[in-house]
């Protein structure tokens, strides 16, 4: 009997212990991932940016000059949009060829967005915009899918007075403090053109 008490106070003792440290580890846990990621980013650098955004920032790097953009077929459409309680896009520079094809690559967007300031023109981003229909009927009614991300739906009507589309905004060239992928950004505006 006493060995059974000794060893069921080794055994109580044991996993006491076992709880305690594992719930030091969790405390502790959000302190070691905050330590590094200081580590990993100093004050001089940027993070790392998201892969899809990293993939539009390189497929896109020779539209940061928007002469190279209007050569390549792009062309400002609707002026600055600005939202109508916060952020902007900018003003979108639109493919028309590449508005009809329903191939997915970064390096290919259908619009980029260039923020105005001061007579200049700043790439802040892109937008992929696929017609629904079309897409919808070449690919078994699923919604499109770059990297991992999910396009937005737009269904007509709409403020642009065009048929449906699927949307997908990523700020390559301009931090988005909402993400990545929200359609508005609070870093962009439309107030110095």
């Amino acid at each position: 009997m006493t060995t059974r008490i000794t060893s069921l106070i080794h055994t109580s003792t044991a996993s006491i212990l076992h709880l305690a440290l594992l719930g030091s580890l969790i405390t502790a846990a959000p302190l070691f991932a905050a330590d590094n990621a200081a580590t990993k980013h100093s004050a001089h650098e940027q993070p790392v940016p998201a892969g899809l955004v990293q993939l539009v920032r390189d497929g896109t790097k020779r539209y940061i000059d928007v002469n190279n953009a209007t050569a390549a077929g792009y062309g400002p459409f609707l002026g600055c949009v600005t939202g109508t309680d916060h952020g902007a896009m900018g003003i979108h520079y639109v493919n028309g060829t590449l508005l009809g094809n329903l191939t997915l690559d970064p390096s290919q967007p259908q619009a980029l967005i260039y923020e105005p300031s001061n007579g200049k023109l700043t790439l802040v981003g892109v937008e992929f915009i696929l017609d629904s229909a079309s897409w919808l009927a070449a690919n078994n009614n699923t919604a499109p899918v770059l990297d991992g991300q999910v396009f937005n739906f737009v269904g007509a009507p709409n403020r642009f007075n065009i048929n449906s589309f699927f949307e997908l905004h990523v700020w390559a060239w301009r931090e988005n403090p909402q993400g990545a992928f929200v359609d508005w950004n609070n870093g962009v505006t439309c107030e110095d053109q």
